[in-house]
């Protein structure tokens, strides 16, 4: 393991399990990439030095004794909206934050599973927008070109990993934001059935459309730590049965029917995949033919879904907003948008809930001709710094719509997606494509995804190293 890339998720765990090397090594490597890459990449909010050499020390007593958990000892990171006892949960606000008492359930299920936590991971303001930048942090760059943004709205956590600060991390996805960020730094970005991993101190996130999903550099990484965080407080609202996502990895999928849907969903403004996109997603759609897929152009039967997303949307906005202890210090958009979801909270919310199951029997008829469904997890390439920070709300919208108009439709339907790298463009920026399935079908697109990664070995490629303390411009 050199000191200047992480090691995947598994190769770290089986290391530690062996003796090979300590936690206390590992995550002193860990705080020294963090460091050396911060006024670079800008990955973190918050780093847990000293909390982490703690942990990390303990689990080497614990090693040393014979005791053996999933991810004893290794260092992972988890994004700013997700409680860590004793840190903030500034969910990309300014302000001084108060420091959380508990661990929400998913960084609990991490902590049990033996993994120690070095750090929280930037992310937008209340995670609403494709990029990971503001006046509370900074900009959060893109480790294959910091000219670009790595996505968002975890694209702290999308950056640390593609850059190798750690082998894995938490985010949480609302409208793609992890499959987003995925898609723009070359990583495997899992987005769960909701349910599957905790939103915890919240039974539901955003109204039911955000869920804890994962973010890693192989589909085994991902699912290792999607098998370590998954599991359900005793209050959640949404419990589905337990999975072993690992045990799906080494699965043969068996030869499916892939629907290729290059149609963007419902929108209110215009978007349009672009070329160089297209390309790429069409590009992995011959590889999953050339595997013995029967693969074919086809798009679900989306309607008008996306009037049912945004009462959901900024009515969990305005919940937030309610809860957050500097509000002057939101931006504008923020609390407009905190105002529509306070006017679409009554009856529009209750419309757009019940509309789910209609939803669910509508598209979900689609899976009986398909399998899976292959799509563009967005329109375009990675957005340059800056592009959209500084817009009105309506122009924010507009730009983020054109960008990313494939990801939020599973969002509302609350079933599984996973990101797969799908290639770079001409200019050398990652782009990803979307696998989606129907309800609990994380299993069957792990399973996929694994024979994707077997064939195009994403995983060998990285970016160039950064130059230690050289913000960029």
């Amino acid at each position: 393991m050199t000191p200047d890339r992480a090691s995947g998720l598994a190769e770290t765990a089986r290391a530690l399990a062996a003796g090979e090397v300590s936690s206390r090594t590992l995550v002193e490597q860990t705080l020294a990439r963090i460091e050396a890459t911060q006024g670079t990449l800008n990955a973190f909010r918050i780093v847990r030095a000293e909390a982490a050499l703690a942990e990390a020390e303990a689990a080497d007593r614990e090693l040393a004794a014979g005791s053996r958990r999933p991810l004893l000892g290794v260092p992972v990171a988890v994004k700013d909206d997700m409680d860590v006892a004793g840190s903030p949960t500034a969910f990309g606000c300014a302000g001084e934050h108060p420091p959380a008492a508990r661990d929400g359930e998913a960084v609990r299920r991490l902590r049990a599973a033996g993994a120690v936590v070095v750090g929280k991971t930037n992310t937008c303001e209340l995670g609403q927008w494709p990029f990971t930048e503001g006046p509370a942090f900074g900009a959060t760059r893109n480790p294959w070109s910091t000219d670009h943004t790595p996505g968002g709205s975890s694209g702290g956590s999308a950056a640390a990993v593609a850059a190798g600060l750690v082998p894995a991390a938490l985010g949480s996805d609302g409208a793609g934001s992890v499959r987003i960020p995925a898609s723009w730094t070359h990583l495997v970005g899992v987005k769960p059935q909701r349910g599957r991993v905790s939103t915890w101190p919240r039974g539901e996130s955003f109204q039911g459309i955000t869920v804890n999903g994962t973010l890693a550099r192989t589909v085994a990484d991902a699912a290792l730590l999607l098998d370590a965080a998954s599991g359900n407080h005793d209050l959640d609202p949404h419990r589905p049965a337990a999975i072993d996502a690992s045990a799906a990895v080494r699965r043969d999928p068996g030869r499916l029917r892939i629907a290729l849907s290059l149609k963007p969903p419902f929108t209110a403004v215009p978007a349009r995949l672009t070329p160089e996109v297209r390309a790429r997603v069409v590009e992995l759609a011959g590889h999953l033919a050339d595997l013995g897929h029967e693969v074919e152009e086809a798009d679900p039967p989306y309607g008008r879904i996306g009037l049912t997303f945004v009462p959901r949307a900024t009515a969990g906005i305005a919940e937030w907003v309610a809860d957050a202890p500097f509000p002057a210090l939101l931006d504008p958009r923020t609390r407009d948008a905190a105002r529509l979801g306070r006017l679409l909270g009554g009856a529009p919310l209750r419309a757009a809930r019940r509309a789910e199951a209609v939803l669910h029997r509508r598209i979900g008829g689609f899976f009986a001709s398909y399998d899976v469904v292959l799509a563009p997890t967005t329109a375009a390439p990675p957005p340059r710094i800056g592009a959209m920070l500084h817009l009105s709300g309506f122009a924010t919208d507009r730009a983020m719509i054109a960008a990313c108009p494939y990801a939020w439709p599973w969002n509302v339907l609350g079933w599984p997606g996973v990101n797969v790298p799908a290639g770079f463009t001409p200019g050398g920026l990652p782009v990803g494509a979307q696998l989606l399935g129907p309800a609990h079908s994380e299993p069957l697109l792990l399973s996929l995804a694994a024979r994707l990664e077997a064939e195009l070995r994403w995983h060998e490629h990285w970016p160039e190293p950064l130059a230690a303390d050289s913000p960029a411009a």
